[in-house]
């Protein structure tokens, strides 16, 4: 559903009651504010950051070891750095 805001005389606008309660935004909320390809996005800021990135882009490491892989890059560091 769309609805439209109006941009007030200091460059204000309310976040609708429908987007509000989609997205559990309460008084004293902080939003972070992207712009891309001339769409301004709000997003809720997370309460922790750590919480919100849990597990962001996990299918990446799927199917891969990752105890391999971290050893493997411990590796390249330990030779780069003794050349």
């Amino acid at each position: 559903m769309t609805t439209t805001v109006k941009v007030s005389s200091k460059y204000q606008i309310a976040v609708p009651q429908m987007a509000r309660k989609k997205l559990n935004i309460k008084q004293g909320d902080r939003l972070l504010v992207d712009v891309q390809d001339g769409v301004i996005i709000l997003i809720p800021q997370p309460k922790r950051y750590t919480d919100y990135l849990q597990g962001l882009h996990s299918e990446i490491w799927k199917d891969i070891d990752t105890q391999k892989y971290l050893n493997g890059e411990r590796d390249a560091w330990t030779s780069s750095a003794s050349d």
